[in-house]
């Protein structure tokens, strides 16, 4: 961690210091979370949907090099310049090009995680471009100089009040309004001309068709569509992972997608983009930053199947009471736990411990990511080659040391029920950070095994 940088724990803290929002926090994703079993539970074919597209996204990663040889080809006899980065350098690079070429120093951007990711707009600012969120969430936090705090609900951490304070202070709309159809309006009414006058529009991609060279975007408010129609040049910015072979494969992936992510039935636009209009630019940036090396890795190569829905989010204990900023990486999460020490295994090193390991994130994943045995398989590979603090390493030392003999098992529980019946203080006390949130019940009078030689017969 650079010492700029708070810990997942140390940055939890922080979010937990305010409690009454911690609660509706959790409340809020959970009730999510509850429309996304409702949603699921409509379609009898559900668990055989998410079977498919976990066997699509298996044949996409087994077939990664031919497939975006492919959409290439095909892209660009539509007419579409295709674009390769290595990493986020070359990405923000390449549209800085595109940007200057054409004499352009304002752009309007749709939601993209691959962009927070790459951090392009902070790489844009600097070479003197503005650039505005169109979504309406992620104008919300922009406007607040903030990072979204989840990948599809991007100020769910933000209450109705405070996003009326930040319109009050850029938009000048009324102190202390709080109705969500006045903060909307506002919000268009603000947007409306920099649709018309941006000359460029970058949008997400969240399905690209190797078949036909085309690309799929998904927005509830339409401003995908807004920005590129009116725009000179539509600029699309793709992990490579978001390659499907056939355009058939949508209807697998757009029925799970948003079920999984808000429990709608359907994201109110998929918006398919094939070729620019006629006068209009057209081109895809394909980016790797990482995802090769994920690949290459066999126990971390399914976290690539993720079509970035969020449930995972919405559904993990850890996340609903610590915020998505504690994770200090434009993905939180499960699912961004697993991805972010692949980039960068020292500043991401707390990330797959931030996890109960309950499974319940697996349970969710539209495509079947087995994410709870990834982050136990990061925590070893971690481990190994040691990233782990000293304090946590030396406790699993001395832990694998009691668990492998029998008597020190015995000696060791004992003695701590012992403890705990006549000093609960000692577990029990400010200084042990894992007691602070938790009461621990009163302890047996008898150890399960003591129970079990006394009964079995």
């Amino acid at each position: 961690m650079s010492q700029h940088t708070l810990d997942h724990a140390a940055a939890s803290e922080v979010f937990n210091r305010d409690e009454p929002r911690v609660d509706w926090h959790d409340e809020t994703l959970w009730w999510v979370r509850q429309k996304r079993d409702r949603a699921s539970k409509g379609i009898p074919e559900w668990e055989d949907l998410r079977e498919a597209a976990s066997r699509i996204k298996h044949h996409v990663l087994s077939n990664m090099d031919v497939l975006l040889e492919t959409f290439e080809r095909n892209a660009q006899n539509n007419g579409v310049t295709v674009h390769w980065a290595a990493n986020a350098q070359e990405h923000n690079e390449i549209i800085h090009s595109l940007l200057a070429k054409k004499g352009i120093d304002r752009m309007i951007k749709s939601k993209s995680m691959l962009t927070e990711e790459c951090h392009l707009n902070d790489f844009l600012r600097s070479k003197g471009i503005e650039v505005i969120d169109t979504d309406l969430g992620e104008r919300i936090v922009q406007l607040r100089q903030e990072p979204p705090s989840h990948i599809v609900l991007p100020a769910i951490h933000l209450k109705k009040s405070d996003v009326g304070d930040t319109f009050h202070e850029h938009l000048g709309t009324e102190k202390g309004a709080t109705d969500p159809q006045y903060l909307t309006e506002a919000a268009r009414q603000h947007l409306r001309e920099t649709f018309l006058t941006r000359r460029a529009a970058l949008t997400g991609v969240n399905f690209a068709i190797a078949e036909t060279g085309g690309f799929v975007v998904c927005t509830n408010e339409g401003n995908a569509d807004m920005g590129a129609h009116l725009s000179e040049i539509h600029i699309a910015s793709m992990g490579f992972e978001k390659i499907i072979p056939k355009a058939e494969h949508l209807g697998v992936f757009l029925r799970l997608l948003t079920r999984s992510a808000t429990g709608q039935p359907v994201t109110a636009y998929s918006s398919h983009f094939h070729r620019p209009r006629p006068g209009q630019e057209m081109h895809i940036v394909i980016v790797d930053n990482g995802r090769s090396t994920q690949l290459g890795r066999e126990d971390f190569r399914n976290s690539l199947k993720c079509i970035r829905c969020g449930a995972c989010m919405n559904t993990c204990p850890v996340y609903r009471r610590s915020g998505g900023h504690s994770y200090h990486n434009a993905v939180a999460g499960p699912i961004g736990s697993i991805l972010a020490p692949n980039l960068d295994m020292r500043k991401n090193a707390d990330l797959p411990f931030a996890s109960t390991l309950c499974g319940s994130c697996s349970n969710v994943c539209p495509v079947k990511i087995d994410i709870h045995d990834q982050l136990y398989k990061w925590r070893q590979v971690l481990a190994k080659e040691g990233y782990v603090g000293g304090m946590k390493k030396t406790s699993l030392q001395l832990a694998a040391k009691v668990l492998a003999s029998p008597t020190l098992f015995k000696l060791s529980f004992n003695t701590a029920r012992a403890a705990l019946r006549m000093a609960p203080w000692a577990a029990n006390n400010p200084l042990n950070a894992w007691s602070i949130h938790r009461e621990l019940p009163d302890a047996p009078k008898e150890s399960f095994r003591q129970w079990y030689e006394k009964n079995r017969k």
